[in-house]
């Protein structure tokens, strides 16, 4: 069976979606030998997948993983951080090239505070980093927080606290066997496109960030297809896979089943327009401090660009009426002391779980 599918790719042709079930299955129960497997990929990437074929991979994914209950109106923040490709390609053949973009802070991380603290309860997927840049788990364990919590127990969180951090390898282990081949092959793949898709909260409204422009329409598609309610999908300049101040934002909206799409400038929402270096960041420790920095009300461009995705998951819980009420939030948000004070309640509930020593972050 596999070999018939990867001769059909290779010949240029879409998998229908029970071929991909079928497909994404055989995967998980060992059936597909790695050799295969690679060939697939490669021949998928090759022909680019379609989102019936992302979204039909998407379902057996979830169906295979654990999942956390959500509360009502919660928003999923994910980008393709899960098994990002420069992460692979620099493991596998030691490039140089995307050591010497400027990386941003973690700006999701941040967000994810904020957010929470206007109220909407949040579940915020991350990785580890695996070479030069910092993930969003290095940071978040630098801001005390613990990260190897049960599936009860992120749920938990996010039930007491209002935010709770989903770390990939614990959650998102029905692909381990496949990681060596996306390892060995240094190229993103459809698992690259599935990882934010099958978040383990699985809310019905999410804010998801890619690595391209043109993957903003694909993901709103493949969303569409999962019954996803309401999404930004999102492409910012200087290839920010995030709502960006440096330049447009590409952004695919779905809304009850409707896809518009359109670009936000920062000034079309009264903020400055600001350079890739002015929300720069660096190793995990100095990532954390700003994130401080910023709960803190710091001003500046960093607290601007996190106070732009925040508007974005303010817009997709329903409860901004637009970006410039979004932004109203997010401000009122840290302001208020209410972010900072989810990060301190988020260090003390994973100390309860015996996973850190509680300290005071403000």
């Amino acid at each position: 069976m596999i070999q018939a599918v990867i001769r059909d790719v290779v010949a240029g042709h879409n998998l229908a979606p029970e071929a991909m079930r079928d497909v994404m299955e055989a995967v998980l129960a060992g059936r597909v030998r790695p050799s295969q497997l690679a060939a697939l990929l490669v021949a998928l990437r090759m022909k680019g997948e379609t989102a019936e074929e992302i979204a039909a991979a998407a379902e057996v994914l979830r169906a295979h993983g654990p999942r956390i209950r959500m509360p009502e109106g919660a928003v999923v923040l994910d980008r393709d951080e899960i098994n990002l490709d420069e992460e692979t390609v620099l493991k596998a053949c030691g490039l140089n090239e995307a050591r010497t973009r400027t990386r941003t802070f973690n700006i999701s991380t941040a967000t994810a505070l904020v957010v929470a603290g206007g109220g909407v309860p949040v579940a915020k997927s991350g990785a580890r980093s695996e070479s030069t840049f910092c993930g969003s788990a290095n940071v978040v364990q630098s801001l005390g927080i613990g990260l190897d919590l049960t599936a009860t127990e992120v749920e938990r969180c996010i039930g007491e606290v209002g935010l709770g951090f989903l770390y990939a390898h614990l959650f998102h282990t029905p692909l381990a066997a496949a990681a060596r081949v996306r390892e060995e092959i240094g190229l993103r793949t459809l698992f690259n496109l599935t990882g934010p898709l099958t978040n383990p909260a699985g809310s019905t409204r999410q804010v998801l960030g890619v690595y391209l422009p043109e993957r903003t329409g694909l993901m709103a598609q493949a969303l569409k297809l999962l019954g996803c309610r309401q999404a930004l999908v999102v492409y910012g300049l200087d290839t920010l896979d995030e709502m960006s101040i440096t330049g447009p934002t590409r952004v695919e909206h779905l809304k009850d089943g409707h896809i518009s799409q359109y670009d936000l400038l920062p000034e079309d929402v009264g903020l400055r327009r600001a350079g890739p270096a002015d929300i720069g960041g660096g190793d995990a420790e100095r990532n954390a401090v700003i994130i401080k920095e910023i709960l803190g009300g710091a001003p500046g461009p960093r607290r601007d660009v996190v106070r732009l995705n925040a508007a974005a998951a303010f817009l997709v819980a329903g409860k901004a009426r637009d970006w410039k009420d979004g932004l109203e939030m997010a401000q009122e948000s840290i302001d208020s002391g209410r972010a900072r004070e989810k990060l301190n309640q988020i260090v003390a509930f994973s100390a309860r779980c015996g996973v850190y020593q509680h300290k005071d972050v403000s």
